[in-house]
């Protein structure tokens, strides 16, 4: 529900009630992962996707239901053997989709209203809400901040929504969207709930050294993977808005010495394009010992063999070594700048969902991996 933030904030904003479907749980190949969502509001427009087109249709119908009895649903859709067009996910998926009409006296619209204006700002934020349990708390949810303040709540033993915004706040904390399973005292012992904990943190970041053409087609790849980029260059003739328009920043700085003040975390991508030692070597000395997402270089394999001696003599570990992604990005053959954009591209993205690079054509491994950034939230944990 997240994922469509902006749209929603501004439909609570005018005063508009909405059903919002959001899947809970996926099996198999379902195209679309926990949190992915679909709202229609009460005069039929709709915005998000649940399925990327296979069982939309019905879960509008669903969506249209709950505005009109209030009720929410929690509804399994999954491929049919006995006809492949009925309402199911012809690539062979299952996924879990619960709906909760957000209409103006329904509970749950304090919580998601504050989850969803936090989302819009581009703050984090984490919304609880009851996927299976007693009817009396269906329908109901509650939103959490880093700071641990709360809106909205479930209305049962008072342990719930303190137990429940703990394990929101860790969820926040990983930017993980998942369910979770807890009784309705708040412990992890007695009859079980199930709840959908979704997260909106701020977009990654990607910070590109070197303010190069390869570097402009690389910022137009990390804004279409929803990074936020950096270009960053210690020459102020080439580091320019003009070069860069698609970055979200242009830093003019000794490379090593930005990397050194800025904020980075365990999303952030750095891809090193100045092959030239004088940059390179203190950057990556630093760069590979920050607990970041990926590291990569551009050169060639005569400038990594050189790069790789020059670190190991300022006392870069092998351990640390491995870390590099050098030569940078995949090998697609590319050429111009946006083919080895899209390299470099391809690989932060085999990285993140751990992902082998290998062509799917006559391969048996599956398709959507769930690599160390992917988020929780398989079928068996709603089942």
């Amino acid at each position: 529900m997240l994922d469509i933030a902006e749209e929603l904030d501004r439909w609570v904003g005018q005063g508009r009630d909405f059903a919002v479907a959001t899947v809970v749980a996926v099996g198999g190949s379902a195209p679309r992962r926990p949190g992915a969502a679909l709202a229609v509001d009460a005069g039929g427009t709709a915005v998000g996707s649940v399925s990327g087109g296979c069982v939309e249709g019905a879960v509008y119908e669903l969506c249209r239901q709950a505005l009109e009895d209030g009720e929410t649903v929690l509804e399994r859709f999954g491929y049919s053997d006995e006809d492949a067009f009925a309402v199911g996910l012809t690539c062979g998926g299952v996924v879990d989709i619960l709906v909760t009409p957000v209409r103006a006296d329904d509970a749950a619209r304090p919580a998601l209203a504050a989850a969803l204006a936090a989302a819009a700002r581009g703050e984090p934020a984490a919304v609880a809400r009851i996927v299976r349990g007693p009817a009396k708390l269906t329908g109901r949810a509650l939103a959490v901040r880093p700071d641990g303040s709360r809106t909205g709540g479930f209305g049962a033993h008072p342990e719930l929504d303190r137990t429940v915004a703990g394990e929101a706040g860790a969820f926040l904390d990983a930017g993980r969207t998942g369910t979770l399973e807890i009784s309705e005292q708040g412990s992890r012992c007695g009859a079980p709930l199930t709840l959908l904990i979704e997260t909106s943190v701020p977009a990654p970041r990607m910070i590109v050294f070197g303010a190069v053409d390869f570097a402009s087609a690389l910022a137009r790849a990390g804004k279409f993977l929803g990074y936020h980029v950096t270009v960053c260059d210690a020459r102020p003739v080439f580091a320019t808005r003009d070069r860069f328009p698609e970055a979200d920043e242009v830093v003019v700085e000794w490379p090593h010495e930005y990397l050194r003040r800025t904020e980075v975390d365990a999303r952030t991508v750095l891809c090193v394009l100045t092959h030239d030692a004088k940059f390179d070597v203190p950057l990556l000395e630093l760069a590979l010992r920050l607990p970041v997402a990926y590291v990569g270089a551009m050169g060639s394999r005569r400038t990594h063999l050189d790069r790789d001696a020059r670190l190991r003599e300022a006392g870069v570990s092998d351990l640390e070594l491995t870390r590099l992604r050098s030569p940078i990005g995949l090998d697609l053959g590319a050429r111009t700048p946006e083919e080895t954009a899209l390299s470099i591209a391809a690989e932060i993205v085999a990285t993140r969902r751990g992902g082998t690079g290998a062509s799917l054509t006559g391969a048996h491994t599956p398709i959507h991996h769930d690599g160390p950034s992917s988020p929780a939230g398989r079928i068996g944990s709603v089942a």
